[in-house]
């Protein structure tokens, strides 16, 4: 938040300023009780958003926020798919006595959602792999040899999209302020383009942005992830 305060309102790409169709920051959740409560607030706060007619964005923090949201919207949408961008694939169904951890946060979207499809992944646990779709899971590794992988992801996921970015799926040379990053991750670009393929050819419903571990000597990171909302919103209100 301090870092989009100080980028310009104007979006170059998309000839657009987004801002002037009203961004309003909420009170953040600060129910810290236990991993379940604070997702059924995150539940009852996007609820809200939803009934009067928002577009919710989530910023973290803590990826399990987006629990809640996918709650939210399983309520108010038949069909719906969760695209996540992450290194992780966070498919334990519990994780250190919480399936609200977390490392289980695609375990709860799978029982959500209606579908699912994961991108950037380079890091999962072998239980993990109980849980994941082979054909909806798109590694880092493999999409530097498939021209056509953002293609194929769009193709998988219905109409309605809800996005959710763990910022460790891009590259630490370029985020290095998350918990746990990993080597050989995205670039701006490449998640860029996705998301203006997804916004051509999807109604995205929703997004959250999470993992953000700010670095007091490095603000680089901030603005990236400041960057990346507002570039995403020119995208989906242009």
């Amino acid at each position: 938040l301090e870092a989009s305060a100080n980028m310009e309102l104007y979006d170059i790409e998309t000839d657009s300023e987004v801002y002037t169709k009203g961004i309003a920051t909420v009170e953040p959740v600060t129910e810290a009780s236990s991993p379940e409560a604070m997702s059924a607030e995150v539940e009852k706060r996007v609820g809200k958003l939803l009934d009067d007619g928002k577009f919710p964005v989530l910023i973290g923090g803590e990826h399990s926020v987006s629990i809640g949201a996918f709650r939210a919207f399983a309520k108010r949408y038949r069909k719906f798919s969760v695209l996540q961008l992450d290194a992780h694939s966070d498919m334990r169904s519990e994780y250190e006595g919480s399936s609200h951890n977390h490392a289980c946060v695609m375990a709860r979207a799978k029982e959500e959602a209606t579908s699912i499809v994961q991108v950037g992944i380079r890091s999962s646990a072998s239980e993990e792999y109980d849980n994941i779709i082979p054909d909806r899971i798109f590694h880092a590794h493999e999409l530097r040899y498939d021209e056509e992988w953002m293609e194929r992801v769009s193709s998988l996921l219905e109409k309605d999209v809800y996005i959710t970015i763990d910022l460790d799926v891009f590259d630490p040379s370029i985020m290095p302020s998350t918990g746990t990053p990993e080597p050989d991750g995205l670039y701006y670009r490449e998640v860029l383009d996705l998301l203006t393929l997804i916004s051509e050819n999807h109604n995205v419903i929703g997004l959250d942005v999470v993992e953000l571990c700010p670095n007091s000597i490095n603000k680089a990171p901030d603005f990236l992830a400041a960057k990346l909302i507002y570039q995403f919103l020119s995208l989906r209100f242009r």
